[in-house]
C-alpha cells in the first residue's frame, strides 16, 4: 500500500473511479428509503445515499437518482415526476436488511413493500404511503429537480410532515435518542456502518476565544 498522498485531476478520471473515490471517502453517509407510487398504484421503495436536509426554513431535502443500465429512468424518477409527492423512510439496524433487499432492480409493475411484505401507513399530506417499519418517515412533495446529464437528476423536496417511531424523540425536548434510533449510515462498496461510537464537542463563542487566547498571550510573555 502506497505511503504517498494522492491527487486526481477529475477531467481525467473515469466517472466509475470517480464514484468510487467520492461515496468510499464520503462518509457516512445517511440513506434514504424513498417511497413514491406510480400512476398505475404500484408503491416502489428504493434505496438512496446521495441523500441529505439541506434547509429548515423551509425544511427541504435532497437526494440524487442515477440511472439503470442501459442508463434507463428509474422508477422513483418517473414516479416522482408524474404525482410531485415521495416519502423519504430512513434506516436503522433493524431495517438494514429489508432496506438492502428493495435495492434490486424490480420492474415498475412490481413494487418493493408488497415483494418483501413491508407494511404500508397511508400518507397523511399526500398520496404516497410510508413504511410501518421505518423509524423516522418524512412526507415531502416535490420542489423541484435538477438534471445534470442523460444520468443524473437531484431531487429537491419540501418536508410536508415528519413521523418517528416511539421512544425515538424525548417528548419533553425532542432530542434524539440514539440508543433507541440506532441509525445505519453508507460507506463505499456494499459497506455500511453502525453509529454506535459518539462524542460531544462545546464549541467556543468569539468572546470566549479572545479572552483564553489573551490569557494565553499573556502568560507566555510572563515567562
Amino acid at each position: 500500500m502506497t505511503t504517498a498522498d494522492m491527487s486526481f485531476d477529475f477531467a481525467n478520471v473515469d466517472p466509475e473511479i470517480r464514484y468510487k473515490l467520492l461515496t468510499g471517502l464520503v462518509v457516512p453517509r445517511p440513506i434514504a428509503w424513498v417511497v413514491t407510487k406510480s400512476v398505475k398504484g404500484v408503491v416502489n421503495a428504493a434505496p438512496f445515499s446521495l441523500f441529505n436536509v439541506i434547509s429548515e426554513d423551509p425544511p427541504l431535502v435532497m437526494f440524487s437518482v442515477d440511472t439503470k443500465p442501459g442508463d434507463r429512468v428509474k422508477d422513483t424518477l418517473v414516479n416522482v415526476h408524474a404525482t410531485r409527492a415521495f416519502v423519504v423512510n430512513l434506516v436503522d439496524e433493524a431495517t438494514a436488511q429489508v432496506m438492502n433487499n428493495c435495492a434490486i432492480n424490480f420492474p415498475p409493475e412490481e413494487g418493493e413493500p408488497e415483494a418483501f411484505g413491508i407494511p404500508l401507513v397511508p400518507g397523511t399530506h399526500g398520496p404516497v404511503p410510508r413504511l410501518a417499519i421505518s423509524p423516522v418517515a418524512m412526507e415531502c412533495k416535490q420542489v423541484t429537480t435538477l438534471n445534470f446529464g442523460p444520468r443524473r437528476d437531484l431531487v429537491i423536496g419540501e418536508v410536508l410532515a415528519l413521523h418517528t417511531r416511539a421512544g425515538v424523540l424525548d417528548p419533553t425536548n425532542l432530542r434524539t435518542n440514539y440508543d433507541t434510533y440506532q441509525p445505519v449510515g453508507r460507506l463505499g462498496g456494499t459497506m455500511y456502518a453502525h453509529l454506535e461510537d459518539r462524542f460531544s464537542m462545546d464549541r467556543e463563542t468569539y468572546e470566549q476565544f479572545s479572552a483564553r487566547t489573551a490569557q494565553e498571550a499573556a502568560a507566555k510573555e510572563t515567562v
